[in-house]
Order: structure tokens, then sequence, then C-alpha cells
């Protein structure tokens, strides 16, 4: 019985028939913790440790227990490895070995994945796919272009994985949907972008209007107390030869009074060393050739020699009479 408590207590309250047959247990135990109500049948021969309603993370197990030899997949797996915006993802995800046919039902999703056994933790607690795979796998079947950016922007932001990995697992996929996007977003991903409007400011704006190449991410110091770092900030674009930022506020975090104030307190910060602080948000760089425009006028007012150039699109402003 104790290696059955612990067993329910790693399987967060679920266990199978199959399980308490090998511990030594028999249909008898069983159906009494059944008949006391100490148990609950959640599945056929899978049973969980109280009569209420199943957490997000029960359903998951109850899950693996009823088909087993699955592991987790997509949000399932990569909230298991850590990714806390994936918590309670809907339906629970599943990953079988290619060529085994899993029904699945109601609330359940199940993909087959190849060289199962070597893209799947199996023993981990709970049993999940490599985050990497996780991660590539559901951004090659996301709704969009920017969703899928922003699943593998966020696996790295989050630390759940490497850009390294994601890139070299990618090579393991090579009849992968949407491969060739997925790579482009990896190369960007190494240079510094952390969310879809990064990607699509370096892409649309800075790339495709011939801008000079931007620092990302850059840690600085913006206060000394007795000659010690009192605060870092990460700047999103830093042009450090002509001592501008750009500013990108895409996420949610930027709609609360106090992360405002503390926007407009970076911004000062940076405008007592000399520098000018450009902030956009979506609306600014869905509009890119527009931002390119006065990026670039910002850039030559303080010492670039370049010109913005047109980008391929017909409605492009620049080189025309509106940009003059």
């Amino acid at each position: 019985m104790d290696d059955l408590s612990r067993l329910l207590r790693r399987q967060d309250g679920l266990v199978s028939r199959r399980q308490v047959v090998d511990l030594g247990g028999d249909d008898l135990l069983v159906e009494r913790r059944l008949r006391r109500r100490e148990w609950a049948r959640v599945h056929d021969g899978v049973y969980v440790d109280h009569t209420g309603s199943l957490s997000h993370r029960q359903r998951e197990w109850a899950a693996l227990l009823r088909y087993p030899g699955t592991v987790l997949a997509g949000r399932c797996a990569l909230a298991a490895a850590g990714a806390g915006a994936h918590q309670g993802a809907q339906p629970v995800e599943l990953a079988a070995p290619h060529g085994r046919r899993v029904a699945g039902g109601r609330g359940v999703a199940v993909v087959q994945v190849r060289r199962f056994a070597e893209v799947a933790l199996a023993g981990a607690t709970p049993p999940r796919l490599r985050p990497e795979h996780a991660a590539l796998l559901w951004a090659s079947s996301a709704r969009d272009e920017d969703r899928a950016v922003g699943i593998l922007c966020d696996v790295v932001r989050e630390g759940v994985t490497t850009q390294a990995r994601l890139a070299a697992a990618l090579e393991t996929h090579p009849r992968l949907p949407r491969r060739g996007l997925l790579r482009r977003v990896l190369d960007d991903v190494a240079v510094g972008v952390e969310s879809p409007l990064e990607r699509r400011y370096l892409r649309d704006v800075e790339r495709a209007h011939g801008l000079p190449r931007g620092e990302r991410q850059v840690r600085e110091v913006v206060e000394l107390l007795a000659g010690e770092p009192a605060r870092f900030v990460r700047r999103d674009v830093r042009y450090r030869d002509h001592t501008a930022l750009v500013e990108l506020d895409g996420r949610l975090g930027h709609t609360a009074a106090a992360d405002r104030w503390s926007d407009l307190d970076r911004d000062l910060e940076a405008a007592t060393r000399g520098d000018v602080t450009l902030r956009a948000g979506w609306r600014q760089v869905l509009e890119p050739c527009r931002l390119a425009l006065v990026v670039g006028r910002v850039l030559n007012a303080r010492g670039w020699s370049g010109v913005p150039h047109r980008c391929p699109s017909p409605a492009c402003v620049l080189g025309s009479r509106r940009a003059a």
C-alpha cells in the first residue's frame, strides 16, 4: 500500500488497474475503494482518489493511463516542462508512435510522431515530448504565422529550451509543415527576436527598407548608486552608433498603468544619456513603410548617412512624393 500511495502522489491521484495489479493488488481492492467512495472511475480501468471534479493535470494523467505508451504533446508538454503561458491547455494533447492508431476521444487529441523513442521523455513525470519537439510540432500547426512565431519565441524567452536545441530538432523533422518558416524564425530568434512584433519590425521595417542593423535585447545599467549598478533594463533595439532606441510595445503587460509608468521612466533615463527613444506598437509596425521612413529620418538626424529604400510592396511610400 505504501507503493500505491507513492504512485498516486506521483500521478496526481490517478492510477490504472494494470498498475494496481503490478503492485500486488487485485480487483477486490479496486472495488472496495470504489464502494467506499475513496476512489472514482474516470475511464474503464482508470481511477482517481476522490469523487470531485478533475483538475487539468488530472485529466492529463487520466488520458495517459487510458492510452498507455503515449506522452503529452503540444501545449500540454510545454506546460509540464515549465512554460507557464500554456497552463490549462485544451484539449489534452497526446503523442503516439508513428503508425499506432489511437482513437482519442472527447477532450483528447492525439498526434502520431516519427522517431518517437528519440523525441519522447517516457520516464518523465508526466511523460511528455521533449520541449523543442513539442514546440516545433505545435508551431507547425498554428493558426497563422504570428502565432507560430510567438510559440518559438515564448519557449526560448521562458528558458524552457534554447534556439540551438530548436534548430537541431528541426533538422530531424524533414517533413514538418512550415519548415522553411520555422527555420527563418529561429534564425531571427538567434539575433535576439523575442516576439511576433519584434520579428515583424526586424523583417518588414529594418531589413525590408535597408535600415542599419540594430542590436537586440541589450542589457544595460540605468542607475548607479555609489558606483554600483542599481537596476538593469533590456532595450528591444539599440542603434548604438546613432544613440537611438526602438522599444516595441506588443505585450499585454504594456497596457497596465504600472508598466506604462515604468516604460516612461526608461525613456526619460535614456534621454539623460542623449538617447532618443522611439516607441512603437502593432499599429505602427503594421504600417512598416511609414515607420521605416520615421526611423530613417531620426537616424539621419543622428549621423546615419544612408537612405531607407523602397520595399517590394507597391504601396511603399519610400522614394515617392508622399515621403518628401
